[in-house]
């Protein structure tokens, strides 16, 4: 199955949009964000693609708050996304129980599946970036030279900065405040 996208109003606003993203009685199991003001529906991750998330968890430092299903806002890009990893301070309590905002994330993870690589490589680093995520960490198993992981860091607007990237099977190190090493040998290969 790939994923769905819900057309909305354009003259809708992100208030709007986050109550139908809210309210709206999506199907059990499946991915529901809001990326560029457009409600993207997706299957659950194949068991893969959670074994790479769950690689990663093992490995970063637990007095930080790791989070596999916290949908972070990103009012400015009319986003509502939902990482394989959101790695923050612990939550504070907020006025929704549904979400937070990205901006206090230090790190967000993402693992592509086939239908929703596009949105891992171009629209989410953008929205990342746009709220000063430090690091964005995409682990794009299906990249068109073979599966890669690829660090970015620095943001700047929209956009990143590559840090580090290599090719299933090589290390890459996450800076302070992680300061830690991933083996991308342990992530499985489809």
């Amino acid at each position: 199955m790939s994923a769905l996208t819900v057309s909305q109003d354009p003259d809708q606003n992100w208030d709007d949009l986050v109550r139908y993203w809210e309210e709206m009685e999506w199907p059990e199991g499946s991915k529901v964000e809001i990326i560029e003001g457009i409600i993207t529906v997706s299957p659950a991750p194949a068991p893969r693609h959670n074994v790479i998330a769950e690689r990663i968890q093992r490995r970063l430092p637990d007095d930080w708050g790791i989070y596999q299903t916290l949908a972070i806002a990103v009012p400015s890009r009319l986003g509502m996304l939902i990482p394989d990893l959101v790695v923050a301070p612990l939550p504070e309590c907020t006025e929704s129980d549904t979400h937070i905002p990205a901006a206090p994330a230090e790190l967000v993870v993402e693992v592509t599946s086939k239908s929703n690589a596009r949105h891992d490589r171009i629209s989410k680093p953008a929205a990342y970036a746009s709220a000063g995520i430090p690091l964005y960490l995409l682990v794009d198993r299906w990249a068109p030279g073979g599966p890669t992981a690829t660090l970015y860091g620095e943001p700047k607007g929209e956009v990143y900065r590559v840090l580090q990237a290599v090719k299933f099977g090589d290390p890459i190190k996450l800076p302070e405040p992680f300061d830690i090493t991933l083996d991308t040998g342990e992530f499985p290969v489809d």
